[in-house]
């Protein structure tokens, strides 16, 4: 378990330590609270001793910082107690309202705080395995179970996180929608197993793709997405038209390579997808220009079926 301990006094501090570290706990000090609010959120502590009467920022007002910086974090709760010489009922009430858990004596008997650390470090441990469950259920929430994309849900929240964290930010969005041709007639052809699988290998190349294109700067942040049944979306921030007729090109070849042999598809024999593509000005005004923008790659899509498929169509930019 790692400690923050904060108080103004050395010799408090000193002692504190020695006998933390003698338990077996991980110790670090801050000397008062402005610089337990920075060293909080770089050490990320499992537990918080606090004094309350402190130089530059107190107790009270730095649990409370720490407090706000954990409502901006997922599923963060550090216990907090107080270190005091004066046990009175009104420190009492002003710690436990300032996001405080407990109150402790500098001066507690050994045997107490041996058994309050350990009654604190159970709590870590199961917070520890709290934390890992919330993220195995998150993930779960979020991801495409069949293909281990992200699923329509999570694709909607970040985009409406992309667009909340840069509301006059300029620049452009990106987005392809994806079609694998006549996927049906391979489903009725091969089998649902096989099905699945082609859908799997789709979708990998699909991710391997956008990940590229994040890595050489084309589309930083461009993501895959399973949007329903066999068909796939990719949202790719900042892309304009160039860099998104780019993507959607690098789609249809990586879908291509693969390989997979489709005899129900005419004219190529593999597995192949249609993309359309739309690019819309930032910022983006509301939920109904984010609509437009896949009603107009949509309409691309459907374009680029009747043009003989396995191929991208790109509309041009259009203000929000």
């Amino acid at each position: 378990m790692k400690i923050l301990l904060v108080d103004d006094a050395r010799s408090v501090l000193r002692v504190m330590t020695t006998r933390l570290i003698s338990y077996g706990y991980d110790v670090i000090c801050a000397n008062n609270g402005e610089q337990a609010v920075q060293m909080f959120a770089s050490a990320a502590p499992d537990l918080v001793l606090m004094d309350i009467e402190m130089p530059v920022m107190n107790g009270f007002e730095s649990t409370n910082r720490i407090r706000a910086f954990e409502a901006t974090q997922q599923w963060a709760w550090t216990p907090v107690i107080f270190l005091t010489s004066s046990d009175t009922v009104e420190n009492l009430v002003t710690a436990i309202e300032a996001g405080g858990d407990d109150f402790m004596s500098k001066f507690v008997p050994e045997t107490v705080l041996q058994a309050k650390m350990k009654a604190m470090s159970r709590i870590a441990t199961l917070r520890q395995r709290l934390s890992v469950a919330n993220q195995k259920l998150m993930d779960l929430a979020n991801q495409d179970g069949l293909t281990g994309l992200c699923n329509r849900r999570s694709m909607d929240l970040r985009i409406d996180q992309l667009l909340a964290h840069s509301p006059d930010q300029e620049g452009s969005l990106g987005l392809l929608m994806i079609d694998i041709d006549n996927f049906k007639k391979y489903n009725d052809h091969d089998g649902h197993q096989a099905g699945d699988a082609c859908l799997r290998k789709v979708a990998h190349a699909l991710d391997q793709t956008t990940q590229s294109a994040t890595v050489q700067s084309l589309s930083p942040g461009a993501f895959a997405a399973r949007y329903g049944g066999e068909e796939f979306a990719v949202v790719a921030p900042g892309a304009g038209e160039d860099a998104v007729g780019t993507l959607a090109l690098k789609v249809v070849q990586a879908v291509r390579q693969l390989a997979i042999p489709h005899a129900n598809n005419e004219s190529w024999g593999i597995v192949t997808v249609s993309v359309g593509c739309a690019c819309a000005m930032m910022p983006l005004a509301n939920v109904a220009s984010v609509a437009s923008v896949f009603r107009e790659a949509d309409a691309r899509l459907y374009q680029a079926k009747k043009q003989g498929r396995n191929c991208a169509v790109v509309a041009h930019p259009s203000p929000t």
